[in-house]
């Protein structure tokens, strides 16, 4: 076996960490052993026995005596050592445990030793625990080895496994890098990538479903250090974070399970093939209408002072780095109107975020201008914008907004306006109408009553989300914009997956999602939790829907390591359009 990358160091366990592992015991659950249980001796036991075929063990509180093979040696790492035996026979039980020590002991992979402890399992309940041993005495007695378990599929159980060796004989799907910076981990599934369970079927038992699958083919593939905030993580053999949709190979480690997650404790560095970074999406149609989520454009005081600003950017070369990329990002997208989500609510004057957005956009020559309603919309830090090309469209009417209901105090106010296509100068098609939207977000903060969370996997503010879209249905039948155009796209960030209820709502009242429309499948725009699906949407009213000439989402950010977007050391250079946001841009061509 591989020798694994961490005990490279010493074995010897320093006082903060023994401490550490102590207090960690100390909050383990222990509940008091069945007296009416039949007394043990001291003689040795099989593993197995002590794990038991639940998921916690029968032998709770009691002292034991086991005898096996130190499979990763992890005491600088994790604060113990693990074992594991020649089985017991009994394939419903785990052959390994997890072994800590009051007293350092100098043990090496490999070492046979006999060990001497209080059974405990670490960690929550309601979350899975990890069976323990806290040792009162360890002995080595020899030398060993254990073959590694061969899984080439994801298990029904990972309990079994608790604390073996095992390869893993089949490719792996990254799905989220969110805790690699800061606690070295990847998300990985087995049979490709996860979709948030709401995003492929309502709310119930098809969703309940889709998230048990999840649930058993997710592994999390762990660098076997506690500590956060890694110089590097020792896996990647100093390359960069790899895109989510990339493919790991040779995985092998330790099955562990603490801080609520199955993973595994990895014993050498697996080989990982990068995912492509996708070209641009190209659509047809005469006119091509995008949504972006710039992920908080704050300028400051538009001058170069007021840093940090109470979002986004931190120093000027923060601001400078997403500037580019947002640039970068619309242009490589080439539409006729974008509207934006997630600006900053500071006005419309020259230093405002969206002027010099508009003004960065042209430093090529281009002909972009902004939809200036005047005030806000609404009075929330952040506001919803529409950005379009002169030369290719022409405003109609003056720009509405929706401010009454849960606008402004949840769901960000939206901003509908018309437009007329324009070419040599000339009106070249019929009015329509781009309403631009941003729907409170899942966060549970201040949420009560209804909005709380039902468990339903659609999380806090549901309630006020579909009443927004009713709000907003109600609106745009009033037409807000008077174009009397009945050609309508409802476009943003909705924070509601395909098939939570705020989107049904607006399905079953006529509106089309653009996607659906035009057959694009396994679409996403936002990874959460190692969990894809789609926050943004464009919505087309029926008689849009008949133009509807294509559509696409870019994953340009969401697949990307979560650095880019924050500082100008990602290793990219400043103007390309990689992790501009933590949302991917959609893109729809419309026959006009």
């Amino acid at each position: 076996m591989p020798a694994p990358a961490p005990p490279a160091r010493s074995t010897a366990l320093p006082r903060t960490l023994l401490l550490l592992a102590a207090g960690l015991l100390a909050a383990c659950e222990t509940p008091p052993s069945d007296p009416s249980a039949a007394p043990r001796d001291d003689g040795v036991v099989a593993i197995g026995t002590v794990q038991g075929a639940g998921p916690a063990s029968p032998l709770l509180d009691e002292t034991v005596a086991v005898e096996g093979v130190v499979t990763g040696n992890f005491a600088r790492g994790l604060g113990g050592w693990f074992v594991q035996d020649a089985g017991d026979g009994d394939e419903a039980t785990s052959d390994a445990v997890f072994v800590v020590a009051d007293e350092p002991a100098q043990l090496r992979t490999g070492d046979r030793v006999r060990v001497r402890g209080r059974v405990v399992e670490h960690g929550e309940r309601t979350r899975g625990t990890l069976t323990t041993l806290q040792a009162e005495a360890i002995e080595v007695v020899g030398r060993g080895e254990v073959a590694p378990v061969v899984l080439a599929a994801a298990p029904d159980d990972w309990e079994r496994y608790e604390g073996m060796r095992v390869r893993i004989d089949a490719p792996l799907t990254i799905g989220g890098q969110h805790e690699l910076s800061r606690r070295g981990v990847l998300h990985a599934a087995f049979d490709g990538r996860l979709f948030t369970p709401t995003e492929l079927a309502p709310p119930g038992p098809e969703a309940e479903r889709i998230a048990a699958g999840n649930a058993r083919r997710r592994l999390l593939l762990d660098d076997a250090m506690a500590r956060e905030d890694p110089r590097e993580v020792w896996y990647l053999e100093g390359r960069p974070p790899p895109r989510s949709g990339s493919l790991v190979t040779g995985v092998e480690g330790i099955v562990d399970q603490r801080w609520g997650d199955v993973r595994l404790q990895l014993t050498a560095a697996p080989r990982i093939e990068p995912a492509p970074r996708p070209a641009p999406p190209t659509v047809a149609g005469t006119v091509r209408l995008a949504a972006f989520n710039l992920q908080n454009l704050f300028n400051g005081d538009g001058r170069g002072g007021g840093f940090p600003t109470e979002r986004g950017a931190r120093t000027p070369a923060q601001l400078e780095a997403q500037l580019g990329r947002l640039v970068a990002t619309i242009r490589a997208l080439d539409p006729h109107v974008a509207a934006l989500m997630e600006l900053e609510n500071d006005g419309y004057g020259p230093d405002s975020s969206i002027a010099q957005l508009v003004d960065a956009l042209n430093a090529g020559g281009d002909d972009w201008r902004f939809v200036d309603s005047g005030q806000g919309p609404g009075d929330d830090a952040i506001r919803v914008g529409l950005v379009y090309r002169a030369s290719r469209l022409r405003p109609v009417g003056a720009p509405a907004m929706l401010e009454d209901g849960p606008f402004g105090a949840r769901s960000r106010v939206p901003l509908a306006q018309g437009f007329v296509p324009v070419a040599a100068g000339r009106d070249a098609g019929p009015a329509f109408v781009v309403v631009a939207n941003h729907f409170k977000s899942k966060g549970c903060r201040e949420a009560e009553g209804a909005d709380r969370d039902q468990g339903d996997g659609q999380a806090c503010w549901n309630a006020t989300r579909v009443e927004s879209a009713r709000r907003l249905l109600a609106w745009l039948e009033r037409d807000p914009t008077r174009t009397g155009s009945d050609l309508v796209a409802i476009v943003g960030d909705m924070n509601a997956y395909a098939e939570e209820d705020p989107l049904r709502l607006l399905r079953r009242h006529g509106w089309r999602d653009a996607m659906d429309v035009a057959s694009v499948e396994g679409a996403y725009s936002y990874v959460f939790d190692g969990q894809a699906g789609r926050l943004d949407h464009a919505l087309l009213s029926p008689a849009l829907a008949a133009r509807l000439a294509g559509a696409a989402t870019w994953s340009s950010n969401a697949d990307e390591p979560n650095v880019g977007h924050r500082a100008a050391n990602s290793g990219d250079p400043v103007g390309n359009p990689w992790r501009s946001s933590d949302h991917d841009p959609l893109l729809v061509g419309l026959d006009l």
